[in-house]
């Protein structure tokens, strides 16, 4: 499949890495190409290495501005900071978006006022329903976003992969294309539907317990298990 990861921090790379290994022709979206492939540092503060060298060692993710990156997908994630994902969503455009499944894996979190931050929406709306309200011709899918990105993608690494992860969305079919990517490509084995994308709303706001438990537990490899 064709697929489309808008992004290019620790998260887009991670996505676009897997579902690369997984034979998937995959394209990272990027606002400048040059400018990214010049950079010397890498995001967060130099933790991760600079993208030209995740991208050599990546080579068959191709790299390319977010409007072509999104009209060569069929499939589109959306892995960029909350404080961007509308004005990426906007550059990738509209028309490419449209009839697609839009993953979205973002989460609208305020750094402004410095570290633990803060949610720029929450309550009676979510990002991920901005979204959809911005683009009312994509088909919006909240996922992912409760965990670290090396979790995302290898639930096995924490508890042997018994712990849950959420999908919500409008379109119930689209809904169900997520899910099959989360167990049949990632490996995921508990889903839980929960309906429409108003439920994206407390799947964002869940952000900062999981900030707060990430320095209890001294490290991200950690999610949530739903018992029944």
């Amino acid at each position: 499949m064709r697929i489309a990861v808008l992004g290019t921090g620790a998260v887009g790379r991670t996505l676009a890495g897997k579902l690369s290994s997984l034979g998937h022709d995959v394209t990272i979206g990027t606002r400048d190409v040059d400018a990214l492939m010049a950079q010397t540092e890498g995001p967060m503060g130099g933790r991760l290495p600079p993208f030209s060298e995740w991208s050599a060692t990546n080579a068959s993710v191709k790299v390319a501005p977010f409007a072509e990156a999104a009209a060569a997908g069929e499939l589109v994630f959306n892995a960029t900071s909350g404080d961007v994902t509308l004005r990426v969503l906007e550059s990738a455009g509209a028309g490419n978006l449209a009839g697609k499944v839009l993953v979205d894996v973002s989460n609208p979190l305020d750094f402004s006022q410095g570290f633990p931050p803060t949610l720029s929406v929450c309550n009676t709306d979510s990002l991920a329903e901005q979204v959809q309200a911005a683009f009312p011709d994509a088909r919006v899918v909240k996922t992912l976003n409760i965990t670290n990105a090396a979790v995302m993608v290898e639930p096995g690494s924490v508890a042997g992969g018994d712990h849950t992860m959420f999908v919500a969305g409008n379109d119930e079919a689209a809904r169900g294309v997520v899910t099959s990517i989360l167990t049949d490509w990632f490996g995921w084995s508990d889903v839980i539907d929960l309906g429409d994308l108003t439920a994206a709303r407390g799947m964002e706001m869940i952000l900062p317990l999981w900030l707060r438990l990430m320095g209890v537990l001294d490290g991200p490899a950690f999610n949530f298990k739903i018992a029944r």
